[in-house]
C-alpha cells in the first residue's frame, strides 16, 4: 500500500510517500526557521501563511522524488492534532481536497503518537517488543506512555507546564542565542568546561512521572540577571557555556530518572523515543549509559515533524479498521493518548 503523509501541525510543511508503513520512498520537509527566528519562537499567523504558500510545491516535490503520480497513491494520511488550529485546518483541508478529487481514502492520525511510530520505523516491524515505554520529547510535548501495541497506550506522565523543547528555546532566548534553542544549547554545552553550577527541574506533588520545566527556566533567568530582572549584563562566552551545560544536564537527568522509575513500575521490554529533542547526542549518550533495555531512536530526519511518520502510522490505522475519514475528520488542538 502506497501512503501519502501530510504534516502541518506547527511550523514544518511536510509530505512523504511511504510503502507498507516502513519503506520511505520520499520525504520533503519545508522548514520555517528563517521565518520565526527574529521572533524567538513560532508566530501562528505567519506559520499558517507559509503552509498555504508551500504545501502544493512540497507535495509535487515528494511525488517527483518517489517517481509517483497521485493516481498511484492508495491512502492519504494527515495529522489531525494536536497542534495549531490554523495549521491543522490547512493540512486537513488540503488532504480532504486531494482525497475527494482523486477518490482516495483518508485517515487522520495523532501527531504525538506518530513521533513514537517514527522510532518503530527504524526497527524490524515483525520484531517489535511490547509492552514498551514510549518517550516523547519535543517542542510542544513531553510524555511517558506505556505502549501495549501500536494504537493502544496508557499515559504514565506528562508535562504540567512547559514542554522540554519549549524550555530549551526559552533558556536559549535568556542566553541571547538564536532560535531554535536546542541545537545552540547543545553546541555550547559540548564545548563548556565542567562546572559546579546546578539547576533543578520542578517536582509535581503526588505525580512522580509528571514533568515541570517552567521553574528551571526561571532559575536560569535569575542566574543570568540576578534579582533585578530588568538588568541585562552581557555574559562571557564561558559563562553562557556553563549555564547551557548545567541546564541541559539537569533536564536530561530528570527525564532519565523518570524513565528509570517508569521501567521499574512497568514490565517493559524496550524504549521507543520520538520528538525533536531526541536529536540531541548528549541525551542519547546519557540514556544509553542509564539503561540496559533496547533503545529505539528515530533517524535524525524523522525526529522533527515530518510526513513519513504520519504516512507510516496512517497505514497502521487504516489496516486496523479500514475507515475512510473524509467526512468525519476534524482538527483537534488537544488529543489525549
Amino acid at each position: 500500500m502506497l501512503v501519502l503523509g501530510l504534516e502541518t501541525t506547527c511550523d514544518e510543511t511536510s509530505c512523504a510517500l511511504v510503502r507498507d508503513g516502513v519503506e520511505i520512498l520520499s520525504l520533503v520537509i519545508s522548514s520555517q526557521i528563517d521565518l520565526h527566528r527574529e521572533f524567538g519562537g513560532v508566530v501562528p499567523e505567519l506559520a499558517c501563511r507559509r503552509h498555504i504558500d508551500v504545501i502544493s510545491a512540497v507535495l509535487q516535490e515528494a511525488l517527483e522524488k518517489a517517481n509517483c503520480l497521485l493516481s498511484d497513491v492508495d491512502l492519504i494520511a494527515v495529522a489531525r492534532g494536536p497542534g495549531l488550529i490554523g495549521a491543522l485546518l490547512i493540512g486537513i483541508t488540503f488532504a480532504k481536497g486531494l482525497a475527494y478529487a482523486n477518490k482516495i481514502p483518508l485517515v487522520g492520525v495523532n501527531h504525538i503518537e506518530a513521533h513514537l511510530y517514527a522510532a518503530m520505523m527504524t526497527a524490524d516491524p515483525k520484531n517489535l517488543m511490547f509492552p514498551s515505554l514510549g518517550v516523547v520529547l519535543s517542542g510542544g510535548h513531553t510524555s511517558l506512555v506505556l505502549i501495549h501495541k501500536i494504537g493502544s497506550y496508557t499515559l504514565l506522565g506528562q508535562t504540567v507546564d512547559d514542554a522540554i523543547g519549549e524550555a530549551f528555546d526559552k533558556v536559549a532566548k535568556i542566553l541571547d542565542l538564536p532560535y531554535p534553542g536546542g541545537p545552540e544549547i547543545e553546541r555550547l554545552a559540548k564545548d563548556a568546561a565542567l562546572d559546579t553550577l546546578q539547576f533543578k527541574p520542578g517536582k509535581v506533588k503526588g505525580r512522580p512521572l509528571d514533568f515541570s520545566f517552567s521553574g528551571i527556566k526561571t532559575n536560569v533567568l535569575y542566574k543570568v540577571r540576578g534579582n533585578d530582572l530588568k538588568r541585562i549584563t552581557p555574559l562571557l562566552a564561558e559563562e553562557k557555556g556553563a549555564i547551557a551545560k548545567a541546564f541541559q544536564r539537569s533536564v536530561f537527568q530528570d527525564v532519565i530518572e523518570k524513565i528509570q522509575l517508569a521501567v521499574q513500575e512497568n514490565p517493559v521490554k524496550a524504549i521507543f523515543l520520538g520528538g525533536g529533542v531526541t536529536q540531541n547526542k548528549e541525551l542519547r549518550r546519557m540514556l544509553q549509559e542509564a539503561t540496559t533495555l533496547p533503545l529505539f531512536w528515530p533517524k535524525l530526519d524523522l525526529c522533527m515533524d515530518n510526513g513519513a511518520m504520519i504516512a507510516g502510522l496512517g497505514y497502521q490505522k487504516f489496516l486496523e479498521n479500514k475507515e475512510d475519514m473524509l467526512f468525519t475528520i476534524e482538527p483537534e488542538t488537544r488529543m489525549p493518548f
